[in-house]
């Protein structure tokens, strides 16, 4: 499906960008958040042809109220390519949107667009910015240039500096709805029904995250996750010998690129063991109910919770680049310690 029709349940934000386009009043500067796979990007691109595509500006001329692009003309099809002239993408060099970027960045916008109507600036992970580049990016925003269009990207604005913040229209993308991710992987990408009901419940409202689960076999890693820290029998969880909880620890550390979401699934069993105990019926990981029945009658709610806070906490120091070992160490013994609480 051509054009803002591909942008998958986002009505609220596909209708602000599409009345911009209809009234003319398109602002220089957006900001789009919300967690990562949910259309973003997909949508910042879109909004570029939108405001460039040539049948659209023939439609204008005719009176015709049309707001989305043709995914035909040459401007769609060279911004569709990744090779017009006046679109411009900047991610992170590294971990970091580096001043150097947003320099040569600084001196493209002094020139006049090339070809388009519109020229438009896409900041992919603007969080990545360097105080630098962020300073830097604050003067272009403070004076932004003639028929330039800038749209930042992060998945929450208190990531960036407020004074940049301030100066974008902030559009806010959803997570996706599990029932639409499940419609999504069964029809699309072939995955089992039954299969594409835990998926869609793990990928919380991420459809990249959602087809990346059903293509690397997440579920077995789910498993292995839950039986290796021990958490499908929490009441021999705290006597389990240190050597293996730290040998859990270490293979955890070693999957970097997938420890994130790992944490994420542990929490997902943690919180199906809450569940149970009130709404059985509403656990994400449904094809294990017999295990998390058991497991939820040998631990508290207490317990549980302080365990979900224990694994935050890992998540946020990752995040803020700590020892992952000392972290990860630290969070599997916590586990262990407060399975009997």
């Amino acid at each position: 499906m051509p054009g803002f029709g591909s942008i998958i349940d986002q009505e609220q934000p596909i209708q602000i960008l599409t009345t911009f386009i209809k009234k003319g009043t398109i602002p220089h500067a957006l900001l789009f958040t919300g967690i990562e796979g949910v259309g973003k990007l997909a949508a910042a691109m879109t909004f570029a042809m939108a405001c460039n595509c040539i049948t659209q500006m023939q439609n204008e001329k005719k009176a015709q109220n049309k707001s989305g692009p043709c995914d035909q003309c040459r401007s769609c099809k060279k911004i569709n390519s990744g090779n017009h002239p006046d679109i411009i993408h900047i991610k992170p060099s590294g971990h970091f949107i580096k001043i150097a970027q947003i320099r040569s960045l600084c001196q493209t916008l002094a020139m006049k667009p090339y070809e388009a109507r519109l020229r438009v600036v896409i900041i992919s992970d603007a969080q990545a910015m360097n105080p630098e580049a962020g300073n830097a990016l604050l003067k272009v925003l403070e004076e932004p240039p003639d028929h330039t269009i800038l749209i930042l990207i992060t998945m929450q604005r208190s990531d960036l500096l407020p004074t940049i913040v301030s100066r974008c229209r902030h559009i806010r993308f959803s997570p996706i709805s599990q029932k639409i991710l499940e419609a999504l992987l069964v029809q699309e990408k072939g995955v089992d029904p039954d299969e594409a009901i835990i998926i869609a419940a793990m990928a919380n409202g991420s459809f990249t995250k959602a087809v990346s689960m059903s293509q690397t076999n997440w579920i077995n890693k789910r498993n292995w996750l839950i039986k290796a820290i021990g958490l499908d029998q929490p009441e021999s969880l705290s006597s389990k010998p240190l050597a293996l909880i730290l040998a859990f620890a270490e293979r955890l550390s070693q999957n970097r690129e997938i420890l994130l979401d790992s944490l994420e699934i542990i929490k997902s069993w943690l919180r199906d063991l809450v569940v149970y105990k009130y709404y059985p019926e509403k656990i994400i990981n449904k094809d294990l109910a017999d295990k998390i029945q058991y497991a939820s009658q040998k631990v508290t709610v207490k317990s549980l919770l302080l365990q979900t806070e224990a694994i935050q906490s890992a998540q946020k120091n990752i995040q803020s680049n700590a020892n992952l070992r000392l972290t990860l160490d630290v969070m599997a013994t916590r586990l262990a310690r407060l399975s009997n609480i």
